[in-house]
């Protein structure tokens, strides 16, 4: 039992160490090609998608289903991909709708990214109670699968730089 014990105890003091274990070359270089890869798709996804209209372009970034984590009922909910190009033709029937990519953070098969959003609204949505926004800060993470779709989206807007109707703050 002895010697066991001895095998244990040495074990636990050279697991601290472990960490630092190389990782080859060979896979290191495909963990950067995915990375860079998902911060490419999540760039163009927003480009192509949302600031240019062509929301037609969902299904190049968008997997068949993926997880939502939104504000209201969107919370941890699996939707269709289509439901990314309904929420964009929203967005973009709101008036002219533009945006800027701020940076990115990538680390294992999420990519951070955060961008502004700007929106001069159409005589119709104001009328319909829009606003004008200008460069309202947005970050959206996203899971990629092994074939470089969106599976996941979290969802955090600034709502504290959103525009506000005159009068006191609603309830909560």
């Amino acid at each position: 039992m002895k010697p066991h014990f001895a095998c244990i105890a040495a074990l636990a003091l050279a697991l601290p160490g472990c960490g630092n274990v190389a990782v080859s070359s060979d896979a290191q270089a495909v963990s950067d090609a995915r990375l860079e890869r998902n911060k490419r798709l999540a760039r163009e996804f927003y480009e192509k998608l949302w600031f240019s209209d062509n929301t037609d372009a969902y299904s190049d970034y968008v997997a068949d289903e993926y997880v939502v984590h939104d504000i209201g009922a969107r919370k941890n909910v699996t939707e269709p991909a289509i439901e990314q190009k309904k929420v964009a033709d929203l967005f973009q029937g709101f008036g002219e709708l533009s945006g800027e990519i701020d940076y990115q953070v990538a680390e294992g098969d999420k990519v951070a990214t955060r961008w502004f959003i700007s929106l001069d609204a159409s005589d119709e949505a104001k009328a319909a109670g829009m606003m004008d926004v200008d460069r309202v800060p947005i970050i959206n993470v996203f899971r990629f699968d092994e074939a470089g779709k969106i599976v996941e989206i979290w969802n955090h807007r600034h709502d504290v730089d959103l525009p506000r109707p005159p009068g006191p703050p609603p309830e909560a």
